[in-house]
């Protein structure tokens, strides 16, 4: 998936994510609550985005789905932490929770389906392969 602009594929916006995802993470770990407070913004917009750019593969959709539950809930326990007495955590245990749903509505329904797909495909490529030495013997 080519990306115009900043970034020249995909993988390299992916990346930026990583870097701000980490950096909030330290800011929250420092307890730099300003830093880690404002770097929910650009990681948060930045999978969303990402999120929104693999609409179109499933894989990488439902993945993403989870990522942003995950750094919301993220956010969410951070903020508890920082400011409410650690109050926050079972909220974000629902995200976190409902993340993992995700992940796992699609390994239990639409993995199977492309693992199927992927061995019909591979069954039909490989019935081609053994019969093409058949022809040629037959032809000679």
């Amino acid at each position: 998936m080519e990306q115009k602009g900043l970034f020249k594929n995909i993988r390299e916006y992916e990346n930026l994510h990583i870097a701000l995802w980490l950096l909030k993470d330290t800011c929250w770990v420092m307890s730099f609550k300003v830093g880690g407070m404002l770097m929910i913004i650009p990681t948060l917009l930045v999978a969303v985005h990402l999120t929104w750019k693999s609409r179109k593969n499933i894989a990488d959709l439902f993945h993403n789905i989870a990522v942003c539950l995950w750094i919301t809930a993220n956010a969410i326990w951070m903020t508890g932490e920082f400011f409410y007495n650690d109050t926050f955590r079972p909220y974000s245990t629902v995200l976190f929770l409902t993340g993992i749903v995700v992940v796992a509505f699609y390994y239990a329904i639409h993995f199977p389906k492309r693992a199927a797909n992927s061995v019909e495909e591979n069954d039909s490529a490989g019935t081609e392969k053994k019969m093409e030495p058949q022809v040629v013997k037959e032809a000679a």
